[in-house]
């Protein structure tokens, strides 16, 4: 299976199936698609951009565009092709699943860091819904058409996922998040000293309009973008430069803890797509950064595991809770923090 950006074209078809579909911001400078594109699409090159354009893929306003078109405010951007997008195309694959529970209803899963939850863009094998459909026959499909997934958590997060095996488990449990009523609490390791013993975070979290691989929070005069977002944090130890939290979702948007964390100014430490990957606090000597340096290579992701899952069970009304390690990279990293900060007067 290709798993480049922009699929071969193909000579002929009947239907063409929306791959992207993007629309330019009101205040939007004139732009060539092709650039506007390459700020969009990750993992694209500007040479498979102009060869979809060459080939009449790309779209603007429903009329097929050269690469050069200069893009402007309101413009929809469709990017189409002769064949669905690879995500819907599913694959089971032998990939081991660490499975925590199980019945007849539903299994919740432990995700190592690094493992793709959903086929999507750039990643169209060995993720969890290739091993869950490897693994278990006739699982119900989300909204999404995503056999068995209820929610889901980063490629780069670990920790526990609720998957349902019926209809009816799939019907709850979706049911159970959408009304707020599951238990989500992660562990986080932000940059900085949060001041507050807890505290809430709201805002609500949309795609950024100059970044649409970031999202952040809307406020001011834009408050009313995006989608509500609220997120309860509890300070679990102080350590100096960083700080452990545990954050408690009680909604579950895309980059939710990532995003309200740096929205207070506490970046998830190492989080590479929200500039954690810097030293954004502490001191100027090089031997702290090379700590640091350290402690990147300890935790090469960002500092975030889903901790605690919580739900009421779809069949027997009982209610579950599920507790997981922190991984090993993370508990490394949280050692060295708790070492230098014994050992360093702040």
């Amino acid at each position: 299976m290709q798993e480049n950006n922009f699929p071969q074209p193909q000579d002929e078809a009947d239907e063409l199936y929306e791959h992207y579909s993007f629309t330019a911001e009101k205040g939007q400078q004139p732009l060539r698609v092709d650039k506007y594109l390459m700020n969009f699409i990750e993992g694209a090159t500007r040479n498979k951009i102009q060869q979809a354009a060459k080939d009449g893929n790309i779209f603007v306003n429903g009329k097929p565009v050269k690469s050069n078109y200069k893009v402007k405010g309101n413009d929809v951007i469709k990017v189409l092709f002769a064949h669905p997008p690879y995500e819907n195309l599913l694959v089971g694959e032998d990939i081991p699943i660490d499975i925590v529970y199980e019945d007849d209803d539903l299994l919740v899963v432990n995700k190592p860091a690094g493992m793709v939850v959903h086929p999507g863009h750039g990643n169209y094998s060995g993720t969890l819904i290739n091993a869950l459909i490897y693994h278990f026959d006739n699982l119900p499909k989300n909204s999404n058409e995503r056999p068995g997934l209820v929610h889901r958590i980063d490629k780069d997060t670990s920790g526990l996922l609720v998957v349902a095996k019926t209809e009816e488990a799939m019907t709850h449990l979706a049911k159970q998040f959408f009304d707020k009523t599951s238990e989500r609490i992660y562990y986080a390791l932000v940059w900085g000293n949060v001041e507050e013993d807890e505290g809430t975070v709201e805002g609500n979290i949309g795609r950024h309009p100059k970044n649409r691989l970031q999202n952040t929070v809307f406020f001011g005069e834009d408050a009313d973008k995006g989608k509500p977002a609220v997120t309860h944090y509890k300070v679990l130890e102080r350590l100096g430069y960083v700080t452990l939290v545990s954050c408690q979702l009680e909604t579950g948007r895309t980059h939710q803890i990532r995003v309200h964390m740096k929205h207070i100014g506490h970046t998830l430490f190492n989080d590479e797509r929200y500039g954690g990957e810097r030293i954004l606090k502490g001191t100027t000597f090089t031997k702290y950064k090379q700590f640091v340096e350290n402690c990147f290579k300890i935790l090469p992701r960002q500092a975030l595991h889903a901790k605690t899952l919580g739900f009421i069970h779809p069949r027997t009304g009982e209610k579950m809770s599920f507790n997981s390690e922190v991984p090993s990279d993370i508990a490394e990293c949280i050692e060295k923090w708790r070492n230098y900060a014994k050992h360093t007067e702040m």
